[in-house]
């Protein structure tokens, strides 16, 4: 067993392994019930949690189908609070040179961009995801019911019910941040832990 901040700490190094040139480095990890930010360069310097991810966000906030607009708006600016307060208190978090984003939602909105029918990691790893894509996704998928939805190559089907909210938390972080691209990285935790395993087996 891993305690959170080792967890924070390998998969910052799992997202960022695989990248040729180390520099500052803010890496977005949106999970179901809360968001890490997680800033470093090699290792890890620091985490924030936000207490919003793709599940909670979805259940609190967007009851409709296709959800309404105020309930969009509204999820974005909760997830816009949390941001601007950890800005606040943590101001390297948008200082860093590079954005790198891991982990279901930002993978699945990735693959939705480029219509990947059939899922390739290769197809998805380092690809550069900019704002104004994240956004064009977002405005589609909000504005489908979930019928409809889950016809969107490169989206799951037990995404399908989740995807909006957590496309709101990404759109208010990129917002917030002002964000222009992310980088995708397929590689996380479980990366990151056969990372440091090498290191202290050299």
């Amino acid at each position: 067993l891993i305690t959170g901040e080792q967890e924070g700490a390998l998969s910052f190094v799992g997202a960022t392994s695989s990248l040729a040139d180390k520099k500052s480095t803010l890496v977005i990890d949106i999970g179901g019930a809360s968001t890490e930010l997680m800033v470093g360069n090699e290792s890890l310097d620091f985490a924030v949690s936000l207490p919003f991810g793709a599940v909670n966000i979805t259940e609190s906030e967007l009851h409709r189908d296709p959800p309404r607009p105020e309930e969009l708006t509204n999820a974005i600016s909760l997830v816009a609070d949390a941001v601007d307060d950890a800005a606040h208190n943590y101001p390297l978090i948008g200082q860093t040179e590079r954005i790198v984003g891991v982990a279901g939602t930002i993978v699945t909105i990735a693959a939705v961009e480029i219509g990947l029918k059939v899922f390739d990691p290769n197809a998805l790893h380092a690809m550069r995801l900019t704002r104004e894509a994240v956004e064009d996704v977002f405005r589609t998928l909000a504005t489908e019911p979930l019928r409809d939805r889950v016809f969107n190559p490169g989206l799951p089907r037990d995404r399908a019910d989740i995807i909006v909210g957590g496309c709101c938390v990404l759109v208010a972080v990129m917002r917030r941040l002002q964000i222009s691209e992310i980088i995708v990285s397929q590689f996380n935790l479980l990366d990151g832990l056969i990372s440091d395993l090498r290191k202290k087996m050299s």
